[in-house]
């Protein structure tokens, strides 16, 4: 009988936000939105500023209008860039197999690893080590497929994980 597949879905917390966090420590549990104020759209917010409506991709004028308070940041992508290029380092050194889906979102596939170690320990074990190294919040999904463990992913945020095991997929 084959085995199922076991896929890890990492996706760092409100990524853009967070490295401006790191960057400005008194950013931190504030209305953030990482985006141009007067114009364009918001690039990523933070879950304070979501409580107020706000969603990446959202016309800047219209988060101002739901937030007057946020603070608006223009951001960096060259800190961004400097970060995931930090995580992407740890999980490489650490996974045998994984995707890097974006900037902020990794895929790992630990199918067969079981025999080696316990696949949620272990993805609890990179999620940890990728905190104390970066200080970047990160979440993860453990599923059987890369569309479920994204949705666990989902579901975990923020800063928390969820493992949904063979077989408690529909039931999820």
């Amino acid at each position: 009988m084959k085995k199922p597949r076991i896929i890890a879905h990492f996706d760092l917390d409100s990524f853009f936000v967070s490295v401006e966090v790191l960057k400005d420590p008194s950013l931190k549990g504030k209305p953030v939105i990482v985006g141009g104020k007067d114009r364009g759209v918001v690039a990523a917010c933070s879950y304070e500023a979501r409580k107020y409506g706000i969603h990446s991709a959202m016309p800047s004028k219209q988060a101002q209008l739901l937030c007057p308070d946020a603070i608006f940041i223009k951001g960096s992508f060259a800190d961004y860039s400097h970060y995931s290029r930090k995580v992407t380092s740890i999980i490489a050194a650490e996974a045998p197999l994984f995707e890097k889906a974006s900037i902020d979102e990794f895929y790992i596939d630990l199918t067969g690893m079981d025999k080696y170690f316990e696949p949620l320990q272990w993805t609890i074990s990179l999620r940890k080590k990728i905190m104390d190294e970066t200080g970047l919040p990160i979440s993860f999904g453990l599923s059987s497929n890369k569309m479920m463990a994204k949705i666990a992913t989902n579901q975990a945020k923020p800063n928390g994980y969820l493992y949904l095991s063979d077989g408690k997929e529909k039931d999820f």
